[in-house]
């Protein structure tokens, strides 16, 4: 007898590729040096660790649901209206939100080809169809995404910086796509790696958010503010916008340990210039480095490089990942991205950069 089937999911979801995490272990017995996930090596500030455990003796009680002390604190730190201010549990929610918002079957959705993952899963979630554009030197090309825009365009997803290539756009060529797409077009500008770029020409997105009522920055505090693990994330967008998104998304989607001490991670400004400075400091001893090796490194402004391996079978980008972890190096792969024969790295300890060069060094030599 044939088994009765199911409930089936909507149109498009078994299409979606599984969004896969990097990996957090090496092989068994050595020091692990986890680089796979763009964590901060600094961890989290004190006083963010301090106002969490503080958070945990109410436990019982519901979260402010508006989050009215986290956006007042990220409105303070801004210069922007708390009004115009979404939280949300990590900035991928905030992007599904996006997604749900504004997009439906028959629409489309424009993104990079290197693009961050979350975006095609949401656009196929919704039952809209995802349109790639191409790339420039692993490098969004805005001239290719405007010529993708039709009549269907709903949502254009932009990162900057963009993950996991760890290259931007200038905000002249920002405004330049936004000038380009009808009214009815959201512009989604993901800025998780904001806070490490030092590009005079860079701008994270809340200028232009000021002056248009399409388009949403989206911000984390997953990165240098080292609370990956509370998943929290805040949107800068139109009152409009903003409208939408309280709507739809859960009426205490932010919990309360996390509410707490994005308030007092955002406050502690010298542990973030610490953060940066560290950052400063080994992307460029990596960079150098690693190319004095031998290998290409896509010039990045996050806090994480993308290595390109050799062309041979023997020195491959999975060879190099399979000898890097038996020495307790863990890397990403991102073959899910179009980037078969590179690995990514995140800016990680003094101990855990000086390690990654020798563990390559040593894999370079061997023959082939």
């Amino acid at each position: 007898m044939a088994e009765a089937k199911g409930p089936q999911a909507q149109t498009g979801i078994d299409d979606i590729v599984i969004y896969v995490p990097g990996r957090s272990a090496a092989s068994p017995g050595v020091k692990t040096h986890k680089l796979s996930s763009n964590e901060t090596p600094l961890g989290a500030s004190p006083k963010a660790i301090e106002a969490f455990h503080a958070a945990g003796a109410n436990l019982e009680l519901y979260p402010d649901g508006a989050a009215h002390d986290l956006r007042d604190a990220i409105a303070a730190h801004y210069g922007l209206n708390p009004e115009r201010i979404v939280c949300g549990t990590g900035s991928d929610e905030l992007l599904s939100l996006l997604a749900q918002g504004y997009l439906g079957p028959g629409d489309e959705a424009i993104y990079s080809k290197h693009g961050f993952l979350v975006y095609d899963i949401a656009i196929r979630t919704n039952g809209a169809t995802p349109v790639i554009a191409p790339e420039v030197d692993y490098t969004t090309d805005i001239d290719a995404m405007i010529d993708l825009v039709t009549e269907r365009t709903r949502v254009v997803f932009l990162a900057n910086p963009n993950n996991p290539t760890g290259t931007y756009v200038s905000f002249a060529e920002v405004k330049r796509l936004h000038a380009a797409l009808p009214q009815n077009c959201l512009l989604v500008l993901d800025a998780a790696y904001a806070e490490y770029v030092r590009k005079n020409d860079y701008e994270s997105g809340i200028e232009l958010v000021a002056t248009a009522n399409n388009v949403v920055m989206t911000r984390t505090f997953s990165k240098i503010y080292g609370l990956a693990g509370l998943r929290l994330g805040w949107a800068y967008c139109a009152p409009g916008i903003a409208d939408t998104l309280n709507r739809i998304r859960g009426p205490f989607n932010v919990n309360a340990p996390a509410i707490a001490a994005g308030v007092a991670a955002l406050n502690d400004v010298e542990f973030t210039e610490a953060a940066v400075a560290h950052n400063d400091e080994w992307l460029v001893w990596l960079c150098t480095e690693l190319e004095a090796l031998g290998l290409q490194v896509t010039p990045s402004v996050g806090n994480f490089i993308l290595i390109h391996f050799p062309e041979d079978e023997a020195h491959s980008a999975a060879k190099a990942d399979a000898f890097l972890l038996h020495r307790g190096v863990v890397m990403r792969q991102v073959g899910n991205y179009k980037l078969p024969n590179a690995l990514r790295m995140s800016i990680g300890t003094e101990e855990a950069n000086r390690a990654t060069v020798a563990a390559l060094a040593e894999f370079l030599g061997t023959p082939g």
